[in-house]
Parts: C-alpha cells; sequence; structure tokens
C-alpha cells in the first residue's frame, strides 16, 4: 500500500488547511490540487500538504493522490468520505471541541483489551459517522500519551526481542522502543485502526505530548534527568522521542504561514536525501535546557472563531538546573502572556491546554507540594521526597508550585477584565486517569467562569486502587488537613479556591467542550457495554 498512514486532518484556517501522511516510497502527494513532495527519514517518507486557496466557512470532500493515483478514500471504507470544513465568520460563535488523552493502542490479546475497555474514541467515530457533517466537532484535541513508547504491547515487545537478539543492542531495554525506526512501527500501529483514521482524516486535530511518549516520569527533576542521562541508550531514545514528535505531531500544530517562516521546518522538508541528521540536530536542541531563542518551542496557538487555544508544552519546556524548578521557562511564560493578553473584544472562549492538569484534589494537590519542599532539603529527607516523587509520579502543576502560582496568576488576570471581559477560561489536561470538572471560586463580580477539565483516559485501564484514593483525594475533610500540613512544611497560601463540580469519573472517557455565543457546557460520555456512548456527566460552565 502506497498510503501507509493517515491521511490526518490537522490546523485549520479560514482558506488553509493541511493534511499529513505517511507513504511507503518517495512520490508526490496531492490533496484538492494542492502538492507536496515527501521528505525522507530514515527510509520512512512523510508529506505535509498545505492546502491553500480555500473558501471560508465551506465544506470540502477530498481525495489524497499519490503520484496521481487516488489512494485515499479507501474502496472498502464503510465510513463517509472525509471533509475540510474551513473557518469563517459564519462559525465563528459556535464551537465544538472534543478532547482526551492517554489513548493505548489494542494489544490483539483478548485477556489485556478487555481489560483496557473499548476505546472511547472509537466509539465517538462510529458515533460521529452516522450523524450529518454540520453537527460534528470542529476540533480534536489530544493532551498527551498519543503513544506508549515505554509500555509496549506483547507483540511489540516480541518484535523488540526479535530485532535485537544476536546484536550489540541487546544492551537496549527489551520493552522500549529507543530508535526513530521503532517510534514509526509504533506510531503506525496505534494510529492504524480504521475508526481512528477516519475520524482523525476528517476532524482537525491538535496534539500535544506527555510522559509516555517518550518515557514515564519524563522531566519530572534534575535528578531523573541525571539519571537518565547515565544510561547508554539513553541520548538514542530522547533524540527519536523528539524527532519523531516533531513529525508524527508537531509540523501539523502549525498554520501554513507559521510553517513558511519556520527554518527547521524549511530545512527539513525541502531538502533532499535522508533528513535524520539534520532532524536529530533539532532533537538535541529541543532536550537541552535552554530558555532562549536556541530552543524549540513546541507550545503553539489556534484560533477557532471567537475561541482561542493555547496549547502548553509542560513536558519539553521545563527548566531543573541549578536547583531552579519551573514548568516553563521565561521566555515561554513571557509568549504565554503575550498569547493571554492579545484576547482583546474578539475572544470570548480562552482554552488553555496543558496535558498536566492545573487543579487536582486538593489532597492530592498538596502533597505535591509537600513532597517538592522535601525534595529540596540536603541529606535523607531530599533523597527519600525524591523517591516519592518519582514513585507517585508528583510532577504536576502544583509539585512546581512557583509556576502553578504564576500559571494562575495569568488566568485570574485574563478573568479579571472590566472592559471585554472573557465568557470561560477553561484549562483542559488530561494524565492521571480520571475525569473531572473543577470551578474557581472567584468573587461574583467576576463575568468570566474559570474551570479546570480533565478528560483521562481515551483508552486505559485504571487500577483499581486509584478509584478510591482519588475520591477520597476531593473530600474537603482530607484536603483541609493536607492544607494544614502544607502550611507546616512551609507552604505558601493557595492562590485560589476551586469546587468538584462534576466526578471523579473512572473508565474510557471523551469530553465535549460546547462554545455557543458566551455560554458553554462540558459533557464527558463513556462506552457502554455494547460500545455506545453514554453521557456520564455534563455541566454548564457559568
Amino acid at each position: 500500500m502506497p498510503l501507509l498512514l493517515g491521511p490526518i486532518l490537522r490546523h485549520v484556517g479560514d482558506t488553509t488547511a493541511s493534511i499529513w501522511v505517511q507513504t511507503s516510497t518517495s512520490c508526490e502527494v496531492t490533496v484538492l490540487g494542492c502538492r507536496a513532495q515527501t521528505f525522507e527519514v530514515q527510509g520512512h517518507h512523510y508529506a505535509l500538504v498545505l492546502v491553500d486557496g480555500l473558501s471560508p466557512d465551506s465544506t470540502y470532500d477530498y481525495e489524497v493522490s499519490i503520484d496521481d493515483d487516488v489512494v485515499w478514500p479507501e474502496a472498502d471504507s464503510t465510513f463517509p468520505r472525509s471533509v475540510i470544513r474551513t473557518q469563517g465568520p459564519r462559525g465563528a460563535v459556535r464551537k465544538k471541541v472534543i478532547f482526551g488523552s492517554c489513548r493505548y493502542p489494542k494489544t490483539g490479546e483478548p485477556k489485556i483489551d478487555e481489560k483496557l475497555g473499548t476505546d472511547a474514541l472509537d466509539s465517538y467515530a462510529k458515533r460521529l459517522a452516522t450523524v450529518p457533517v454540520d453537527q460534528w466537532p470542529d476540533v480534536l484535541i489530544l493532551l498527551g500519551d498519543q503513544v506508549y513508547a515505554d509500555e509496549l504491547t506483547p507483540q511489540a515487545r516480541a518484535h523488540l526481542a526479535g530485532r535485537r537478539r544476536g546484536s550489540v543492542r541487546t544492551k537496549r531495554p527489551p520493552d522500549e522502543v529507543v530508535s526513530f525506526r521503532e517510534y514509526e512501527s509504533l506510531y503506525r500501529h496505534t494510529w492504524s485502526d480504521p475508526e481512528i483514521r477516519w475520524i482523525m482524516s476528517t476532524i482537525s486535530t491538535a496534539m500535544i505530548f506527555d510522559d509516555h511518549d517518550i518515557r514515564d516520569d519524563w522531566n519530572t527533576s534534575a535528578v531523573w534527568r541525571a539519571e537518565m542521562a547515565s544510561i547508554p541508550w539513553w541520548p538514542d531514545r530522547i533524540r527519536a522521542g523528539l524527532a519523531s514528535y516533531w513529525v508524527y505531531q508537531h509540523i501539523g500544530n502549525l498554520s501554513a504561514d507559521t510553517l513558511r517562516d519556520d527554518p527547521d521546518y524549511r530545512a527539513i522538508v525541502t531538502g533532499t536525501g535522508d533528513r535524520w541528521p539534520v532532524l536529530a540536530d533539532l532533537a538535541d536542541r529541543a532536550d537541552a535546557e535552554v530558555d532562549g531563542s536556541k530552543g524549540v518551542r513546541f507550545s503553539f496557538r489556534w484560533d477557532l472563531g471567537r475561541s482561542r487555544l493555547l496549547m502548553i508544552d509542560s513536558r519539553n519546556g521545563r527548566i531543573l538546573t541549578d536547583g531552579h524548578r519551573s514548568m516553563l521557562g521565561e521566555r515561554e511564560f513571557d509568549w504565554l502572556a503575550d498569547q493571554i493578553a492579545d484576547a482583546h473584544e474578539d475572544v470570548d472562549h480562552l482554552m488553555l491546554g496543558t496535558s498536566l492538569p492545573w487543579l487536582l484534589p486538593y489532597a492530592v494537590s498538596d502533597l505535591q507540594t509537600i513532597n517538592e519542599l522535601a525534595a529540596g532539603r540536603p541529606g535523607w529527607r531530599g533523597r527519600l521526597g525524591e523517591k516519592i516523587r518519582q514513585a507517585a509520579d508528583f510532577e504536576h502543576w502544583p509539585a512546581f508550585f512557583d509556576s502553578f502560582v504564576r500559571l494562575t496568576e495569568l488566568i485570574v488576570g485574563a478573568s479579571d477584565r472590566p472592559a471585554h471581559p472573557l465568557a470561560t477560561v477553561t484549562v483542559l489536561s488530561g494524565d492521571v486517569h480520571h475525569s473531572y470538572a473543577a470551578r474557581v471560586d472567584l468573587p461574583t463580580t467576576t463575568q468570566t467562569s474559570v474551570y479546570q477539565l480533565v478528560c483521562s483516559p481515551v483508552h486505559n485501564h485504571v487500577p483499581a486502587y486509584v478509584r478510591p484514593v482519588l475520591t477520597y483525594g476531593w473530600s474537603s475533610r482530607v484536603g483541609k488537613a493536607t492544607r494544614a500540613f502544607a502550611r507546616r512544611w512551609g507552604s505558601r497560601p493557595l492562590p485560589v479556591r476551586w469546587t468538584n463540580v462534576a466526578g471523579p469519573l473512572f473508565g474510557n472517557t471523551i469530553a465535549t467542550l460546547e462554545l455557543d455565543g458566551r455560554d458553554a457546557r462540558v459533557t464527558f460520555d463513556q462506552p457502554d457495554d455494547h460500545g455506545d456512548l453514554v453521557d456520564a456527566a455534563s455541566v454548564r460552565l457559568d
């Protein structure tokens, strides 16, 4: 098959759209009369077709041709034809966004797949195929753990074992990918489900990584980075992980105008021969803790009519050196502040995407703050705190308390605008394997509603012990106790208070955020025993 993966519909504007594909050979790819030559990375071939000349507020059926032969839609497909729906003034005030995180692939092992349950995104695709196009969501936001590079399926582990047996590569881990070629196989397996290929071909998709796209606990602390740097195969792994992320996820997040001005994109896509050396250099720069112009920004902005999505890189962009801990560098915080400040009278709804939740159950939030204080102390207390940090995944915004306060100040500042107030500020997150909506308790005079919305997992197992721990963690009594404990450890007061208004929900989930004028509603859907989505919770955001 000449078309190995895709097409995936990525950024869509008023008159432009981008279509990503992976092909079996070097070729020319055509969509709606617009052409792109593939670029090569270690024998694999990719193209991002920049489609332009479209009309605003329009819907286009599209085909994908490789060297003038139509390869999509597939002849035996039972799904509707893939479409591009451009933005424009008529649809500016009504937007529907679906989001979620943590999607583990099907394994082919009945016991494991039964344990994982029904993929919520599969179920959504099946439902979507039965409704009119004008009722489809505008954007699909994938908030991390698109692939699990460190938790492979049995077949993937067996494949790796066969590749590495009897070679110098046997010192590499038997159950984790390391090379770009191994990442290629992982992405292809994860995104090849017919339901997933179709929904990603027809709903504009934004993505950001989380830890499992690279490795569990990625960039948790300076100690973690030092431990990984001592492993011989780690430089290959982080280079391949970031390089594959750039190819498979990042470039589609950028608008056509941004791509044309991006020197890395031009160097990789327009060059000839294997582009791996150039891509490897980019990955090395991205991994370096550089808070300046030489770094690689993975955060991005999408304007969706009168709504705005700011996707924040809260994994790779961390600063951890010289005893300093920050979820984002100064350059990234300044970028975020500028994008928020720029949301004037033409924006009603501001969405901040960050794979890691900003607001957690109070008890969990306080324990992460206490752990940061403990791990920062000298001697055995610090060493114990670091072990607990990595074992318990204490790596969310409250575990970077200064950054937590700074993000909170930006959000509260955005909600406190006398002139042209925002209707809502929502923080969209995943990672924590339960779903919920939490409302920030702001003064009644504030016209803006602020919510943390978490949807996780889309398709993964939730261990039994997690449910009572997280349910108990939302208890106000427990929260008061942990807050008092945190203050005794030296924590500053919380900059805001919040209230859980939906959840915690456990199990595979997909969330829908509907924005209509200044109204907003979030709905959490879960597959039932027949694989059909049912409403698990719904909240009006006011």
